[in-house]
């Protein structure tokens, strides 16, 4: 799969430093599977003690980003992970590969820090969009993105067989862009939804963050406009994922209060429950005010509530860090380590197994197995541009 489509084929090197510890081997670095886990051959795929199947892969590609938005990173931006420990593109395919093609991923998307910046973005959806899952199909792959640059890139990635975009935007009013995110850069991201739009990346997917005080009155604009465009709006409650501890529960604009300014413009119907599945958002029909119920709709609109809503019951996850850990849970403090064991020259069959085990051991919920927590159990140590969204 690497040779033809012109992707060098790994080299087995010796452990970077940092994790993986100086002199370690493949044998010293594998763990057996959990006693308590099903045997492979019950239970091939990522499954957890709590019954849940992780078949969607979430594959930082870096920690890098650049914009500074006040919600994920301090102005001066924070300190990134060197070269040589990052997952190198050969070693990225050959992770998705064996998610993929072992272990029951059927979606793929690529997030950051900030994906763009990753050179050989291209080069690696097209090496995903190549493989085949059990059933034959091509993986779903998708972008998680600021869209700066992405009008320059949006048809190569297309070609190269991305599915669609989700693109981060807080705010439609320049001032306000450049305060949240330190960069006069709005009209180069509206410039790149529009190019994802027009390559076929769709839905494209918007995402906000509403800040007290800042554009917690933008709602109902952000929604009108994306009814417009054509893009499906989604917000997010603000999650403590930031490194400077700026994070405060009782600051944060939560799903009741973005319900709230929305019905001040639009009538919202929830969609039942039961069509939501593993999806993060819970989505709302929204309409006119005073349009009749079954009456034309616009389109909808939905809110991500991690923190007041979380749907951990039906999370269906895993996540690859930029420098080869694996995370079960975004709210986590545990990693498990991949990167040493591809160093290590350990099999395929192997790396497959330990991201098993280390999926066995996900928790049933952010915080509800440390019952002294209050909202959140062991909060990451690292910010959310380092574990990828």
């Amino acid at each position: 799969m690497s040779v033809a489509l012109g992707i060098p084929r790994l080299r087995t090197s010796a452990p970077a430093a940092g994790r993986e510890g100086a002199g370690a081997t493949a044998a010293d670095l594998l763990t057996p599977l959990p006693a308590d886990r099903p045997p492979v051959t019950a239970a091939p795929g990522l499954l957890d003690k709590h019954g849940r199947t992780a078949t969607d892969l979430r594959v930082s590609l870096t920690d890098r980003c650049n914009l500074r938005c006040t919600y994920c990173m301090p102005p001066e931006g924070l300190d990134w992970t060197p070269a040589s420990q990052l997952l190198s593109d050969d070693e990225v395919v050959r992770l998705i590969t064996i998610a993929v093609e072992r272990l029951g991923v059927d979606e793929v998307r690529f997030t950051g820090g900030e994906p763009l910046l990753r050179k050989g973005l291209e080069r690696i959806v097209a090496a995903t969009s190549a493989l085949r899952t059990a059933d034959g199909r091509s993986p779903e792959t998708s972008l998680t993105t600021n869209a700066l640059g992405l009008h320059r890139r949006a048809a190569a990635l297309a070609s190269a067989g991305l599915t669609r975009v989700n693109a981060s935007l807080d705010t439609l009013q320049p001032e306000r862009f450049a305060q949240i995110t330190h960069r006069d850069r709005l009209h180069d991201v509206l410039a790149g939804l529009r190019a994802a739009a027009d390559a076929g990346l769709g839905p494209v997917k918007v995402n906000a963050v509403l800040l007290r005080d800042t554009n917690d009155d933008e709602a109902p604009d952000l929604l009108e406009w994306a009814l417009r465009e054509g893009y499906q709006l989604r917000f997010i409650e603000q999650m403590p994922l930031d490194p400077h501890g700026a994070w405060d529960r009782s600051q944060m604009v939560d799903a009741a209060e973005v319900l709230a300014s929305l019905a001040s413009r639009f009538q919202l119907t929830p969609e039942p429950s039961s069509v939501r599945g593993s999806s993060p958002a819970e989505l709302w029909h929204v309409r006119r005010p005073g349009a009749p119920a079954d009456g034309e709709e616009l389109g909808s609109v939905g809110v991500i509530a991690s923190v007041t809503r979380p749907f951990c019951a039906d999370c269906d996850r895993t996540r690859l860090t930029a420098d080869g850990q694996v995370r079960e849970c975004l709210f986590g403090s545990r990693e498990h380590d991949l990167r040493a064991l591809l160093r290590g020259g350990v099999t395929d069959e192997q790396l497959a197994d330990a991201w098993r085990g280390a999926m066995w051991g996900k928790v049933a919920g952010h915080g509800s197995d440390d019952p002294a927590a209050v909202g959140f159990g062991q909060l990451p140590t690292r910010p959310m541009s380092a574990i990828g969204g």
